[in-house]
């Protein structure tokens, strides 16, 4: 069944209609239609799932911040401030992309968005493409791991585990990728001065530029703290907060002078686009494991994985390396709905930590985004930037998975030092 779904997924089928074919297919072919007797209620439970409510209204929140210009407002500040630093435009992305994770959590509107307007500048000063787009990209996916997250939502979810444990769980390893990534483009700008050059001091005074920059942040930084420490808190559950930031994100566009009814109702349209291709790609998936599970699939994986030699870090190795393969080739909600359930029975069985476990599935899943030839961030990218060549953002991104690879690994092997709901 998986041999089958990728082949047609390389050939360019839709993935929500490929999980769903394949899975019709297969209980044709093994005599197990009656199974679909099941899809009804399984469908009418995600329609009644109100965590999975979260989902649109994250993204309707980011959408609109989107189109209210508060990314453009944020690199233009951020530019300024760290202009004078070798790198520091590359570093002022990779801050801007930290906020805009906490305040939006959309990939596809921080990539594009960075694409736009700090790629030009990048470009005029002399920076090296690669470094240009390898910084884009991976700043951009941040907002799959720190919070609010649609990949933590649908975790949260598949793994029965509180939305907010995850939440809260993940934060401090999402800023130590954020600071791990800075620290590269520092480095890098040191050994190799000429690929990120430094610009001209602007010709505002320093308070004047420092003054912007606020004006520029704080707004994002009351809508983190209304959302994210509502749920920290536990004085909302995760869908109220990301109502609470919905609303608040319609008020931050009325003071951006950007509020319009035109706004809201493309905000709207688009919202319905990616929730429908979110949910449309559940419920194929949804009808794949279904089949996959009752012909025995989920049973003999089971088995091979309990029988595995190492144990525990056998099953790790294998989890861990089965997510980061399956990421170049097939979406991060398929892996979710397909994949995790398998693996979250054995590892409860192993005694892991459930919120653990997901955060590190979380990351695993991150660099999916960025491998070629399917990571959604090169897309992303290429679209919004036809000057770069293909082989200019493929090979920006091989430092970035590294680096994302590297905190996997010491979230994996510190876990007390990361997880705050375990203290």
């Amino acid at each position: 069944m998986f041999v089958c779904a990728l082949l047609l997924l390389l050939f360019g089928f839709p993935v929500a209609f490929t999980f769903a074919a394949v899975a019709v297919i297969f209980a044709l072919a093994t005599d197990n239609m009656h199974l679909f007797a099941m899809m009804p209620y399984r469908i009418f439970s995600i329609m009644n799932n109100s965590t999975l409510m979260a989902v649109p209204l994250f993204i309707y929140m980011g959408v609109v911040l989107q189109k209210s210009g508060m990314a453009e407002r944020l690199l233009e500040s951020m530019g300024m401030l760290f202009g004078r630093v070798r790198g520091g435009i590359t570093v002022a992305t990779v801050i801007v992309g930290a906020i805009l994770a906490a305040s939006t959590g959309v990939v596809g509107a921080s990539v594009v968005a960075m694409a736009v307007i700090a790629l030009p500048v990048m470009l005029k000063y002399k920076y090296s493409p690669r470094l240009s787009a390898g910084t884009i990209c991976a700043s951009g996916t941040l907002g799959q791991i720190i919070p609010p997250s649609v990949i933590l939502i649908i975790l949260g979810e598949v793994l029965q585990v509180p939305v907010g444990d995850l939440f809260r769980a993940s934060f401090i390893p999402g800023i130590l990728l954020a600071a791990v990534y800075i620290a590269f483009i520092l480095i890098y700008a040191l050994v190799r001065p000429h690929s990120a050059p430094a610009i001209p001091p602007s010709t505002m005074d320093r308070s004047t530029v420092i003054t912007t920059a606020l004006k520029a942040i704080i707004p994002p930084f009351v809508l983190i703290l209304l959302v994210l420490g509502s749920i920290f808190f536990g004085i909302a559950t995760p869908t109220e907060s990301a109502a609470v930031g919905a609303c608040v994100s319609i008020v931050l566009s009325a003071l951006y002078r950007k509020f319009s009814l035109h706004m809201v109702y493309e905000s709207a349209v688009e919202t319905a686009k990616v929730t429908s291709m979110v949910f449309a790609i559940l419920v194929g998936a949804t009808a794949f494991s279904l089949v996959f599970s009752y012909t025995g699939g989920e049973q003999e994986i089971h088995d091979f994985l309990l029988a595995m030699p190492g144990g525990e870090t056998g099953f790790l190795l294998f989890s861990m390396g089965l997510i980061f393969a399956l990421g170049f080739f097939i979406d991060f909600v398929e892996i979710c709905y397909i994949v995790v359930p398998v693996l979250a029975p054995i590892a409860a069985h192993m005694g892991f930590d459930k919120v653990w476990f997901g955060i590190i599935i979380a990351m695993n899943l991150q660099t999916s985004f960025l491998t070629p030839p399917f990571g959604f961030s090169l897309f992303y990218l290429k679209g919004a930037a036809p000057q770069l060549s293909t082989a200019d953002i493929y090979r920006g991104v091989v430092p970035f998975i590294a680096l994302q690879l590297i905190v996997l690994l010491i979230v994996i092997l510190l876990p007390n030092l990361f997880m705050l709901h375990m203290k």
